[in-house]
């Protein structure tokens, strides 16, 4: 039996000397603790060397696809004639045993005894010291890592940089070329700009057309919509345009003729770049789609080094001037570049583009990586982070909770806060009950019939019953007032024009105190709001006090007329 064993400076073949210690796996590592145990276990049969790094790394790339190279099988071919070889893949097992009819055999004695002859390598091939061994492998490992992640023919993604650039310039020359045909041909038929609003069919339809005399004659039913062309025919005849010659018909006719080539050509191009997003970025193009991912890996140089930038820079990649205008002016700074244009930031509201912006662009690093550095050709991830985006902008806009974006228990149950109730028990405050006692009645009134009516009365109608009593109370006091006023001019005159004694002093001492108290009594009733009642009842008493100050004027102006007759 021999033991394939694969190094950075070549293919070994190791003869097994005793068979049945393959048997015993547990102490098979025993054996390869020393050297020279591990000689009596194997030894070196033959050794096929690498000439140079290009052979040995297309060796590695081989194995890595699970094929036998051509030095491979020329070596197996030359040793191992009759033998049966152990191998550390069985997918190469395979291959070896198709192409060569050579058995082979993958078990874990095998993969046990390749571990062991890897400790004991350097004393079992003489000539190949630990020195020489670990620049191999170094230089082998970085070739191959070159080699998988930038030259792979399958990840040339220079063809999407010249397609989207030339994609581009291709849209600007077709509005400018569009735009020409327009403003050139409006001035023989002006109206023609209105009623066609695409480019492409204007161009057809005034190569077709030529004078707008022949549009009468002609049948545009494979350009224009029915309504559209009988519009087009009305125009025509009563059109304000000025006449043209042939030879600027024929100008016009050959800018059509570019217009239509340049629009085809834009279509097939579209179509290339859209096969080679496939292929390069499957990706990114299932969560983008392909024209932001190409000016994605455009603007960043490379698939390459767009995979090394993070998620916060593939958002705003693009609009890099509005962000160091922000960081410059101390403003905010923007939520999204190129990314604005894919189709989920475009079906998100204006409040949410923000979030959704940020979330696809960690999504689009992900897969731009996956692109770059996977081995993967198929666009399961871009699809399925896809799916999740749209949960969460759909999450986000209250149709539906997504459980893809971390709510996998579901809505929280959220109890309304009462401060009356305990958490076990019942209320800790009774419930409060309406106090009709509270209420502040005008009129007090005995009959417990009107007491049920006021409380059963809607509120607007006690307020509409209470204004035209408060007018009354207003006029009653601004009466009095009037009164009290006159009353006391006469009685300064009468003091001004008599001498008064101290009789005279005495008896008009209590007057005075007995106003203050009437006026007292008045604006505690005003500040109050008595009833209406009350108020009649004082009104009676001002009128009682009137009609007893009355006879004391008269006795006054009695005195006065006997001191008059005793001078």
């Amino acid at each position: 039996m021999l033991v394939l064993f694969e190094t950075p400076a070549g293919f070994a073949l190791f003869k097994v000397l005793d068979e049945g210690k393959l048997n015993k796996v547990e102490d098979l590592s025993k054996e390869f603790l020393a050297a020279d145990s591990a000689r009596k276990v194997v030894s070196l049969k033959a050794f096929s060397k690498f000439e140079n790094t290009a052979e040995a790394l297309e060796a590695a790339t081989k194995l890595l696809e699970s094929t036998p190279s051509k030095g491979l099988r020329k070596f197996l071919r030359a040793h191992c004639d009759g033998e049966t070889l152990g191998v550390a893949d069985s997918k190469l097992g395979n291959a070896i045993k198709e192409k060569l009819k050579i058995d082979c055999i993958h078990n874990t004695s095998v993969m046990e005894l390749l571990r062991g002859v890897r400790t004991q390598l350097t004393e079992l091939i003489s000539g190949l010291g630990a020195q020489d061994l670990a620049p191999m492998s170094l230089g082998l490992s970085h070739s191959l890592s070159r080699y998988k992640l930038k030259f792979s023919a399958d990840k040339v993604d220079t063809m999407i940089v010249q397609a989207i650039g030339l994609l581009d310039d291709l849209d600007k020359e077709l509005n400018t070329y569009a735009m020409r045909i327009r403003e050139w041909y409006g001035w023989h038929f002006p109206e023609l700009t209105r009623i066609v609003q695409d480019n492409i069919h204007y161009a057809k339809t005034v190569k077709l057309m030529g004078d707008r005399a022949n549009a009468a004659k002609l049948d545009f039913s494979e350009i224009l919509p029915e309504e559209v062309e009988t519009e087009l025919k009305e125009a025509a005849v009563i059109s304000m345009g000025t006449e043209v010659n042939d030879l600027d018909l024929m100008n016009i006719k050959e800018l059509c003729d570019q217009v239509l080539s340049l629009s085809e050509y834009r279509a097939q191009l579209y179509d290339y770049l859209k096969s080679r997003m496939n292929t390069v970025a499957p990706n990114l193009t299932a969560l983008v789609g392909e024209l932001v991912g190409a000016r994605l890996i455009a603007h960043g140089g490379s698939l390459l080094n767009l995979a090394k930038q993070p998620g916060s820079t593939v958002q705003i990649l693009g609009a890099e001037k509005a962000l160091f205008r922000a960081l410059k002016t101390k403003h905010s700074t923007p939520k999204y570049g190129l990314i604005y244009h894919a189709s989920l930031v475009g079906q998100a509201a204006p409040k949410h583009k923000g979030k959704i912006s940020r979330s696809l662009a960690a999504k689009a690093a992900l897969a731009i990586r996956c692109d770059a550095l996977g081995d993967d050709q198929d666009n399961s991830m871009g699809l399925e982070n896809r799916a999740k985006l749209e949960a969460r902008l759909r999450a986000l806009e209250g149709k539906e909770l997504g459980r893809s974006a971390g709510s996998a228990k579901g809505k929280p149950k959220i109890e309304v806060y009462d401060k009356d109730r305990k958490k076990g028990a019942g209320l800790i405050t009774p419930a409060k009950s309406y106090n009709p006692a509270a209420d502040s009645v005008l009129g007090q009134t005995t009959n417990s019939g009107a007491l049920d009516e006021q409380d059963t009365a809607p509120r607007k109608k006690k307020k509409v019953e209470v204004e035209p009593q408060e007018e009354e109370a207003a006029e009653v006091a601004a009466i009095e007032d009037k009164k009290e006023k006159k009353k006391k001019k006469k009685k300064a005159d009468q003091e001004a024009s008599l001498p008064i004694s101290g009789n005279e002093l005495q008896n008009e001492e209590p007057v005075p105190k007995e106003k203050e108290k009437k006026k007292k009594k008045k604006r505690q009733a005003k500040d109050s709001g008595e009833n209406v009642e009350g108020e009649k009842e004082e009104k009676k008493k001002k009128r009682k006090h009137v009609e007893e100050e009355e006879p004391e004027v008269q006795t006054k102006k009695e005195k006065k007329k006997k001191k008059k007759s005793g001078d």
